[in-house]
């Protein structure tokens, strides 16, 4: 019988808090020049959290695959490190001022995000012990997900926006938030994986040829512009062009990785190009995007839209190659440092070296997840796997490439690093799915019994 593997993630699982418990010490030293306050409690409390997570996978998922954990811990890790650094902007004589103040406590709130986050980790391995259960349920689950993304925009602006951005993506009652869309990604590759596996077949014929390339039957092309009307439409109602983005790329990957037909993912481009190039002119602030993006230096000052677009360039030009250090740059004068632009904060701390390090963990996420999915020899979970892997690629690819200004910038958070509790909560959701498609790919086949005792001879005559 081959191992889990099960060892090696643990050793990876020391390594990663071992680094995470590094990284705390050293923004207390560049800031203050000790130890933090309370870093027992933060780096033990964290350490525990992730041993409970590891007993767990032993529990439920024992031939999952070993690296997914440790990486996704890492990030985590690094993600509470820079919240405890921002949030001491500004305290304990440390210079600046975040443009949204951050409480005295937000390092305890994203450790308990962590906690949550780490119990739907745990829930999704205990109660979905084979992918194939969530086949059942498919238009459930895409009911849930479109009504997660159509309920911010349905309720007042007090209540659905985040303050300063325009955008409508949040739940907001009483001090506590959470943002539906999180949720709904997950829920809508259920659903895209269980459609897609049982209308592939009809999906795959081919219409008339062009250029080279099978194009699809033109009765065949409903579920490509559903999905693209509805992706426009929660870019009009809630001005969301991340979740829009998301939403639309999701399906198109999920439809051409089901049906191998490169025009699927032609007409997804085409239409997405000329959804955006439309939306741009149509709407202000879809068009204040472009114009950040192309002229982000024209009108850059405090009072500028491209202000906070700027001054993350300036931040990670100032990091350089190898950074300032943990808790010896300036990330504060970026406004929403903490959430949407926390990858500046990493730039200009920890420099390009260290941005290229982040980048190459999650793309080994990713590849991870991609294995996973190619392994499994069930058309839904392999449908699946790779839905969620190509979601977390792309949702860091439209994050760090607006920051950058490869892209035009969308406000969507930085899985496992931005500060915040949907996000992390459904990022570890996500790993624990992909954790359970390669526990079940994994897993090896019941052996034959071969006990000779259990055999009886009759002889008959």
């Amino acid at each position: 019988m081959p191992r889990g593997r099960r060892r090696t993630e643990f050793l990876m699982l020391i390594f990663a808090v071992a680094v995470v418990v590094f990284a705390y010490g050293s923004v207390g030293l560049g800031l203050n020049g000790k130890l933090p306050a309370g870093m027992a409690e933060y780096c033990g409390g964290f350490a525990v959290l992730i041993l409970v997570a590891h007993f767990a996978v032993r529990r439920f998922a024992p031939w999952a695959d070993p690296l997914m954990l440790p990486l996704a811990t890492l990030l985590n890790g690094l993600g509470i490190v820079m919240i405890y650094r921002l949030q001491e902007v500004g305290r304990n004589g440390n210079p600046g001022s975040l443009s949204v103040p951050m409480s005295a406590s937000a390092t305890a709130i994203q450790l308990m995000y962590t906690a949550i986050g780490i119990a739907g980790f745990i829930g999704v391995l205990a109660l979905i012990r084979e992918p194939r259960v969530l086949q059942r349920y498919t238009y459930t689950f895409g009911a849930i997900g479109l009504i997660l993304l159509a309920i911010p925009a349905l309720l007042p602006s007090h209540i659905s926006e985040v303050p300063g951005t325009g955008a409508k993506i949040q739940l907001a009652i009483g001090g506590f938030s959470i943002q539906p869309e999180e949720f709904a990604k997950l829920a809508l590759a259920v659903f895209f994986a269980g459609y897609l596996v049982a209308k592939r077949d009809v999906l795959a014929l081919a219409g008339r040829r062009f250029l080279g390339i099978d194009l699809p039957r033109a009765r065949d092309l409903g579920p490509v512009l559903i999905a693209w009307a509805a992706s426009l439409l929660v870019l009009v109602f809630e001005s969301d062009i991340g979740t829009s983005a998301l939403f639309f790329g999701l399906f198109v990957v999920m439809i051409y990785v089901a049906t191998q037909r490169t025009s699927w993912l032609l007409i997804g481009i085409a239409l997405f190009v000329f959804g955006s190039v439309a939306a741009s002119r149509l709407f202000g602030h879809v068009g204040e995007r472009f114009d950040i993006w192309l002229h982000p230096f024209t009108g850059s000052n405090p009072s500028g839209n491209a202000y906070q677009l700027v001054q993350g360039l300036y931040g990670m030009g100032y990091g350089g190659v190898l950074g300032r250090g943990l808790g010896g740059g300036q990330p504060y004068f970026t406004p929403l440092v903490q959430s949407d632009f926390i990858v500046t904060a990493f730039g200009e701390e920890i420099g390009l070296t260290g941005l290229m390090a982040l980048l190459i963990i999650y793309g080994l996420i990713v590849q991870r997840g991609l294995r996973a999915a190619i392994s499994t020899r069930d058309p839904f979970a392999k449908l699946l796997a790779g839905g969620l892997a190509f979601v977390l690629a792309l949702q860091v690819f439209v994050i760090v490439g607006g920051v950058t200004r490869l892209i035009p910038l969308t406000g969507i958070t930085t899985p496992f690093l931005s500060q915040g509790g949907s996000s992390l909560v459904a990022s570890w959701m996500m790993i624990g799915m992909l954790m359970r498609i390669s526990d079940t790919a994994r897993r090896p086949p019941p052996q034959a019994i071969q006990d000779e005792g259990m055999t009886q001879v009759v002889r008959i005559g």
